[in-house]
């Protein structure tokens, strides 16, 4: 891989792309990066219209997008954008994707059902994608979906960083359940290998959880519950109402992904939770820009790491370090 580096992004997440950008450009690592030409417009029905007003041809092509809301919109919108690459005879196109929002379908627990994640992974392929980046996958074995190499980023190093810097004390970590049991890990052990505290919780249908017990000592320390995403705020909201019913002196909580659906923020904002802390992956809109116990963190740093290591052949195992 010796392409020249051209970067490009979707309507999804502007902002995070200008901020990887920036970096990019400022590194003394990257002698042959360039910014893409990139026109992306709306035919009168609303059906995109991809431009790229740039010679890509055998060039390394790296691509921005979220499939956050609207999820299938911008799903399309980088589909065409890859495959525009890919009949430009681009080298390699990398799909970034630091939010990866077609995952929580990712096998069938009823019958019927389809496996989304699969799906994806497969449209993505065909367009022309030859590797994924993307950050704190809503199961890690979505990676195997995937018929090419695949850099699942964490986003726990952040996190990790920004607690350290407050005086909280006795802290416990707890996460939302046994399956982020992991993540959690991961980042105890970034904070001085503080306890962990697991959730016993059922769910009664989609975005409906039910606490049950609190496995491991919560009381008179300050919590982080820590999730992948956040989405109408229900399983973290009634975590943290029962963990100040177990004597937690306060409740931060930690989720890469700011879905926020529904009445989340009007939720939180009557909630025991004191401080929610998520990464830009999805842009917040200025409702929750305005929510006082809302604080955003950047994973620009992270990502353009990604690109830079990928794009020169470089491991990137110092990233999960």
């Amino acid at each position: 891989m010796n392409g020249e580096l051209y970067f490009l992004s979707g309507t999804s997440n502007f902002e995070l792309f200008k901020k990887i950008e920036h970096r990019l450009q400022k590194s003394e690592q990257l002698k042959d990066y360039h910014p893409a030409n990139c026109l992306i417009s709306r035919f009168s029905d609303g059906e995109p219209r991809i431009e790229i007003n740039d010679n890509i041809r055998g060039k390394q092509v790296y691509i921005l997008q979220s499939t956050c809301q609207p999820v299938g919109e911008n799903f399309l919108e980088l589909c065409l954008m890859i495959d525009a690459c890919f009949r430009s005879s681009a080298e390699s196109i990398t799909a970034v994707i630091p939010y990866f929002g077609l995952a929580r379908q990712d096998r069938k627990k009823k019958p019927r059902e389809p496996i989304s994640a699969s799906w994806a992974a497969k449209i993505l392929k065909t367009s022309g994608a030859r590797r994924l980046i993307s950050l704190d996958l809503h199961c890690g074995q979505i990676q195997g979906f995937f018929d090419g190499p695949v850099d699942n980023l964490y986003a726990r190093p952040i996190f990790a960083e920004r607690v350290n810097r407050e005086n909280l004390g006795d802290i416990v970590i707890v996460t939302p359940d046994a399956g982020g049991a992991d993540r959690a890990r991961g980042l105890a052990v970034r904070l001085n290998n503080a306890p962990i505290a697991v959730i016993d919780k059922r769910r009664s249908r989609p975005n409906v959880a039910e606490v049950h017990h609190i496995l491991g000592e919560v009381g008179d320390k300050h919590a982080i519950l820590f999730d992948d995403m956040v989405d109408t705020a229900g399983t973290i909201i009634n975590v943290a109402q029962a963990l100040r019913v177990a004597g937690a002196k306060a409740v931060w909580a930690l989720c890469t992904h700011a879905v926020l659906s529904g009445s989340a923020l009007e939720d939180l904002r009557r909630s025991m939770i004191d401080k929610l802390i998520v990464t830009d992956t999805i842009p917040l809109n200025e409702a929750a820009r305005a929510c006082d116990k809302i604080e955003v963190v950047s994973v620009a740093p992270l990502i353009a790491r990604a690109i830079i290591c990928s794009h020169k052949g470089e491991s990137i195992s110092a990233l999960f370090e």
